[in-house]
């Protein structure tokens, strides 16, 4: 497991649950590409089966991260039309995810659509600004990084498209 400076730990593409979920998808959906990733929510075990759980009850249907996360481990930004397997905080695949849209915003800039289809407290902009600028400053402590609401956030939005 990589833990990205992001909102989301990323796991080895080996990940047997993911591999075995995603043999499954294609099964059915044998059109889909070969390629996705493999990620958990968050920063710990609880915050990856809370946020999960959102996802497969069709609450959580977004994310963001800082920008600055995927330059500094020299990740790729996502896109609209990928997918992700989607784990819990055991490692255990728990759905796969289609990104719909991929904005990038400013922190202070993020809009009311995207806290509430994040699914998390009480779905405003508020609450989601709040958890999202403790959870950046946590994240980056260690870095010698500076939380700002100028910095950039990769917003996205998708669909929950197989459950385990």
């Amino acid at each position: 497991m990589l833990l990205v400076a992001k909102e989301r730990m990323v796991f080895d593409m080996e990940n047997e649950s993911a591999k075995q979920l995603w043999q499954n998808f294609k099964l059915q959906n044998p059109n889909v590409p070969d390629t996705y990733s493999v990620w958990a929510f968050g920063d710990s075990k609880e915050m990856a089966d809370e946020l999960s759980a959102l996802v497969l009850s069709g609450l959580k249907t977004a994310t963001c991260s800082a920008l600055h996360g995927y330059k500094l481990e020299n990740e790729p930004i996502p896109k609209a039309g990928d997918y992700s397997v989607i784990l819990d905080g055991n490692g255990e695949a728990m759905g796969i995810v289609q990104n719909r849209k991929v904005t990038i915003y400013s922190f202070e800039e993020v809009p009311e659509t995207i806290a509430y289809e994040e699914g998390e407290g009480d779905r405003t902009l508020a609450y989601w600004r709040e958890e999202h600028e403790a959870f950046f400053r946590r994240a980056y402590a260690e870095m010698d990084w500076e939380f700002s609401p100028s910095m950039e956030i990769v917003c996205e939005q998708f669909e929950l498209v197989y459950a385990a």
